[in-house]
């Protein structure tokens, strides 16, 4: 479930008093894991997976009574802001043009030379000062891609934008503000988190933004042309979710570049995971095997072309530097032998998800009976439909095929039994969305592959997590012996 989806008065979930609630809620139905989404700055179409850097929070997730209580902000500030609240979807509209003047005001309040400010910044370092200058830029020019900047803004040069960044330094302190009190807040709900039993399952997407801080200061790590232009995309040919595929826009890395400086860019941002979350899900696992590219001209994603990776000598960077780091690898999607062999090599427990588990075949690699315990079962991830819906609308042939896998008569019977075949399997680790617990329909699917609009707004109705949810989840968790 993702932080966004939590309930809270002020229009998206927060790092507040229902995150905590929450962990009480799982430490109540006897769960060890809480896995979320990304949790960087999103920008159009409020993607977590197109976040402006590889590194920042999402200040949206900045709690307002915490900053209350801080005295940064008063409760007239905060009930005068204009800020509105359905407790069913995010408004990220009203967000962006009420939350932002808020934050302002409560980072205006913070002094440069304040301790733990001046500390957060220099431990934070190699990424804060090129995030934050790249925001302050994005309002200057009226929050539009770095690509269509001016010229003396969009090639990175720190001498050359020393002036520019003197006097925008307001809104660069602004903005580092805003990391700081992010940082500060998710520090103390993870630790409240970990020590009541519960530990965090973060997501980092594999490819940074088009439009981020990371492609912006750090051409040389990526395949651009001479302007620092995108030549060729990532994205993923015709598959499931998609019959055009589907056509992400991000850069592609330059693998040879990342190779000869010893994937020292990547290590730092796996150390960087580590400290915030306690497993790291790596996000398009396969590209690091071989990945596919499209011309950047191109409008859909059929005519890419497979490229090779860096495979081996990437997870054995990996292996060396960043040992103590347990990481999930997101295996899903087109599956080749080398795909295979990495994940093997790598030791890395792949993901099982099994509303692809009952095709016409009736021998998918999804059925339980196939796992190894080196894995993460799920029902569905945030790009499926909930359970309640998949039920609803898979075809009469899977249908069939999973009423016979289950041995199951009545069809309302599939939503219990397929959570219970994932909890009842082999996988060491097994992630069920809040969705499917509480038989939600589709209405509250947070993401449609290859769609721009209606995703990311998925939230939890306080009400629904109720003595009844948690009676259901502890039930089903001790039953399948996974209580801890």
């Amino acid at each position: 479930m993702p932080i966004s989806a939590l309930p809270s008065k002020y229009g998206i979930g927060t790092l507040g008093s229902e995150a905590y609630a929450f962990v009480d809620f799982l430490k109540s139905c006897k769960q060890v894991y809480w896995q979320i989404l990304p949790i960087g700055p999103t920008g159009f179409g409020d993607s977590p997976y197109q976040s402006f850097s590889a590194y920042a929070g999402n200040p949206y997730w900045i709690d307002l009574d915490m900053l209350a209580d801080e005295g940064l902000l008063t409760h007239n500030e905060i009930k005068r802001s204009g800020l509105r609240d359905n407790p069913d979807f995010i408004d990220y509209g009203n967000l962006y043009e009420k939350r932002y003047r808020l934050l302002s005001k409560a980072a205006m309040r913070i002094p440069p030379e304040d301790e733990g400010f001046a500390s957060f910044c220099e431990e934070n370092s190699e990424w804060l000062y090129d995030y934050t200058l790249f925001m302050a830029l994005k309002l200057k020019n009226g929050m539009s891609s770095f690509q269509d900047w001016p010229q003396r803004y969009r090639v990175y040069n720190e001498k050359k934008l020393a002036k520019v960044s003197e006097e925008l330094k307001d809104k660069i302190h602004v903005r580092k503000v805003f990391q700081y009190l992010f940082f500060k807040q998710w520090t103390n709900f993870k630790n409240y988190a970990n020590e009541n039993g519960v530990k965090i399952i973060g997501d980092i997407p594999i490819y940074v933004s088009p439009d981020s801080s990371d492609l912006w200061a750090n051409h040389r790590l990526f395949q651009v042309n001479g302007e620092k232009e995108m030549t060729k995309i990532a994205g993923c040919p015709p598959d499931y979710f998609n019959a055009t595929g589907q056509r992400w826009g991000n850069p592609l890395y330059n693998w040879n570049y990342h190779k000869r400086q010893g994937y020292d860019w990547w290590v730092k941002r796996l150390r960087h995971a580590g400290k915030i979350f306690d497993t790291v899900r790596i996000d398009h696992f396969r590209g690091f095997s071989g990945y596919y590219a499209i011309p950047s001209e191109n409008e859909t994603a059929e005519f890419g072309e497979w490229k090779k990776g860096p495979g081996k000598t990437l997870i054995a960077s990996f292996k060396e530097k960043v040992p103590e780091l347990d990481i999930i690898a997101e295996d899903l999607g087109y599956l080749t032998p080398d795909v295979r062999r990495l994940l093997k090599y790598s030791g890395y427990p792949g993901m099982k998800v099994l509303q692809f588990a009952f095709d016409a075949s009736e021998d998918s690699d999804y059925l339980p009976h196939k796992y190894d315990s080196n894995s993460v079962v799920y029902t569905g991830t945030h790009d499926n439909t909930t359970l309640h819906d998949w039920v609803k609308t898979a075809s009469p042939v899977e249908i069939k095929v999973a009423k016979k896998y289950l041995k199951v008569r009545r069809k309302p019977d599939l939503e219990e039994a397929i959570i219970g075949a994932a909890m009842n399997s082999k996988s060491d680790i097994c992630i069920i969305p809040i969705q499917d617990w509480l038989g939600l329909g589709k209405k509250a699917r947070i993401n449609t592959p290859g769609t721009d609009e209606g995703n990311w707004r998925f939230r939890v109705r306080k009400e629904a997590l109720s003595k009844e949810a948690v009676e259901k989840i502890r039930e089903a968790t001790e039953s399948s012996g996974r209580a801890r």
